[in-house]
């Protein structure tokens, strides 16, 4: 396969990534086949983004080395294998702060290439990758397995994918009962397990390496044969994919990059993974067989602490974005000195803060792991869950009450610019305020509509309301947390503590005076 071609021990650049997908891979949009989704109109430029953020990761080496000894890199680290490499610092295990801080700053870098819209980018499962060697004690008896994948995956920065989710169908039945739709084992060989089934919602796979393959729902596995946690590379013979509609094609068929600039090269695109009597060697099996370890994946592996700190850097780095455009918006259409718009474009920036807060508070405050390792806070991160649901909507919003009809008071094309009969009618009736001439402001607001209006817009929204899991879930997970690491005690007892300073008869503690000498209600 492609990606065992690759013998320098570092990353991938960008053009050695997109020769990599050229494996033979099953990807299926519009009733057929691709041949190459770095050529194919519905991928071809998502898949250039990807390759401009491994590009940029050594760009950000080459400025480390420039500084001297490893000790004074900013964005990159020695692997921590023995290989003499370099890697992206989110795929080594973190061992303090400092590491948290260097990761997570090195993710916003990298998602301020992709403009923050790339959530599935190649060190999103770095939450994952990073947790294998230090961790690997937890897939007992496949650790070598995880300690291997740890290894690979660190020094070439192999880009996964995964799939967590079962498809929602027969959601009021038992896992087990929807066995020919749910991923399960068919057969145990001598070479590995034979899965069959699908397992949704596999965003951005076919832009990479390797899927992974584990449990996560409200719903949990008792069947040994759906116990399941494993990767397989994307080429392999029996895996496939039905993407849904591509963006980036319709923006290609339709529009412009003038006209649907994220949607034209920033499209994740979503699919259906189907496994069809897949061959999955055992050294891929982190898992299996084992239903007590495979339902506790989540939050016992040590992922969740660290895919909520890629998920809000990410979604922190899109604030800017989206911020900086509402700032030229409201200038453009006239409106940045009234004082209710001003208003909420500070609500706006003050979610956007919040964000960065809650980053700043995963990585300035880490978590006691395992040895002498750490993670990033549980508690933020679970905030950041629950609360990017609410804000984004709520963003989304606010834009529309102050930009309105200039979202959509817009040429249909590029294309009406370079016509000389109404190219003068344009200059007169779209132009913009403060400056702003019909072209760049239509620029502008078409950049803002395909970011919040375009279907590529409200899949974002959708995504982001269900990024972290069913809108019940990551809820109920902040509950559960409180009660098992003593937080809820703790606010018990502190209420407890002031209800027991009074009772019927007035305080019960000498320092505070009873009212009986002024009471009307005692005199009577």
């Amino acid at each position: 396969m492609a990606i065992e071609q690759k013998k320098a021990v570092r990353p991938f650049t960008g053009e050695e990534y997109l020769e990599s997908l050229r494996d033979g891979r099953e990807v299926y949009v519009y009733g057929e086949r691709i041949k190459d989704v770095t050529t194919h109109p519905a991928y071809r430029n998502a898949t250039r983004m990807f390759a401009r953020w491994y590009d940029r990761l050594h760009q950000l080496h080459a400025e480390d080395q420039e500084k001297g000894g490893p000790e004074n890199w900013k964005w990159t680290v020695p692997t921590d294998t023995g290989s003499g490499g370099w890697t992206h610092p989110y795929f080594v295990a973190a061992k303090s702060a400092e590491d948290l801080i260097k990761g997570r700053d090195t993710i916003a870098e990298l998602q301020r290439v992709v403009y923050g819209w790339l959530g599935r980018s190649p060190d999103y499962k770095a939450a994952f990758i990073g947790t294998l060697g230090a961790n690997s004690d937890f897939y007992a008896p496949y650790q070598e397995n995880a300690k291997q994948w740890y290894k690979k995956t660190q020094e070439q920065l192999l880009f996964w994918n995964h799939a967590l989710v079962n498809p929602p169908i027969d959601r009021n039945k038992a896992i087990e009962e929807a066995k020919d739709v749910f991923m399960h084992v068919v057969k145990e060989t001598d070479a590995g397990l034979v899965v069959s089934g699908a397992k949704v919602v596999a965003t951005g796979s076919a832009l990479t390496h390797m899927n992974f393959v584990s449990h996560y729902g409200p719903v949990p596995v008792k069947d040994k044969k759906f116990a399941l946690t494993f990767t397989v590379p994307m080429n392999a013979p029996g895996v496939k994919l039905i993407s849904r509609a591509s963006y980036e094609f319709v923006a290609a068929a339709t529009g412009s990059p003038f006209d649907y600039p994220l949607s034209s090269r920033l499209d994740e695109n979503d699919a259906i993974l189907v496994f069809d009597n897949v061959l999955v060697p055992w050294e891929n099996i982190f898992i299996y067989g084992d239903i007590e370890k495979v339902n506790a994946f989540f939050p016992l592996s040590g992922f969740i602490n660290r895919y909520t700190l890629h998920g809000l850097t990410r979604l922190a780095v899109k604030l800017d974005f989206i911020a900086g455009l509402v700032l030229k918006a409201t200038e453009a259409t006239g409106v940045k000195d009234f004082r209710g718009v001003q208003a909420r474009v500070g609500e706006i920036l003050a979610w956007r803060h919040l964000f960065w807060s809650l980053s700043e508070a995963q990585v300035r405050n880490p978590e006691p792991w395992t040895g002498d390792y750490v993670l990033p806070n549980l508690a933020a991160g679970l905030a950041y869950r629950v609360f990017a649901t609410e804000a984004y909507p709520k963003i989304k919003d606010l834009i529309e009450k102050d930009l309105a009809s200039s979202l959509i008071y817009l040429p249909s094309h590029a294309a009406d610019f370079l016509s000389p009969e109404i190219r003068p009618y344009l200059e007169k009736y779209v132009r913009g305020s403060n400056g702003y001439d019909a072209e760049s402001r239509v620029k502008l607001l078409k950049l803002l509509w395909d970011a919040i209006g375009s279907e590529f817009g409200g899949r974002h929204e959708l995504y982001e309301r269900n990024y972290g899991g069913n809108h019940e879930n990551i809820r109920l997970e902040v509950l559960l947390l409180a009660l098992n690491n003593g937080d809820a005690k703790r606010f018990t007892e502190f209420a407890e503590q002031c209800m027991a300073e009074y009772d019927l008869n007035g305080w019960t503690v000498p320092d505070l005076v009873n009212p009986d000498d002024v009471s009307l209600i005692r005199k009577k």
